[in-house]
């Protein structure tokens, strides 16, 4: 009778066990579907450094890259006119809140503060002085990586890829 107590806890805990295992390797795949391009492919080429980004599930380009050294996750939208920072990440990135003024943004106006970014990088691909606002609405951990920084880029797309070039 203990045996067969002792043997149905052993099999409940691998259950236990596999189930968590099956978590985290579904977890890790949901993660890459959503960005593909954590760790975004970089060359170089005659001194011209270019990024590939695949292209995600849902059609977007999502991307790993740092701002001021710090690691973030870059969602790139060219329908912005400036990077959009959610203001819930300003200190940990070392962003200054500015003057405040109202956007025009796709869920309607909201009062955003200007900031500057003293440096943005995309694998090899490295921006500053990249004008962005501290978003409060934006409650996300993505950044939105508009034109203020896309427009010193040179960039193509090509069937699921974007290919990235500083100028």
């Amino acid at each position: 009778m203990q045996q067969n107590k002792m043997g149905k806890g052993m099999l409940i805990v691998a259950w236990v066990i596999g189930l968590g295992l099956l978590t985290l390797l579904f977890d890790e795949q949901l993660a890459k579907q959503f960005n593909p391009n954590a760790e975004p492919i970089s060359s170089s080429n005659q001194g011209v450094q270019e990024v590939r980004l695949k292209q995600n599930r849902a059609g977007h380009y999502v991307s790993g890259g740092a701002i001021n050294g710090q690691p973030v996750v870059f969602l790139l939208d060219t329908g912005a006119t400036h990077v959009s920072v959610p203001m819930h990440l300003a200190e940990r990135l070392n962003l200054q809140k500015g003057r405040e003024s109202w956007v025009q943004t796709a869920n309607g106006q909201v009062q955003v503060a200007q900031t500057n970014i003293q440096s943005l990088s995309i694998g090899d691909i490295q921006l500053d002085n990249v004008r962005a606002n501290l978003n409060p609405g934006f409650k996300a951990n993505e950044i939105l990586l508009g034109m203020s920084a896309l427009k010193q880029l040179e960039f193509t797309q090509k069937g699921e890829w974007l290919v990235l070039r500083n100028l």
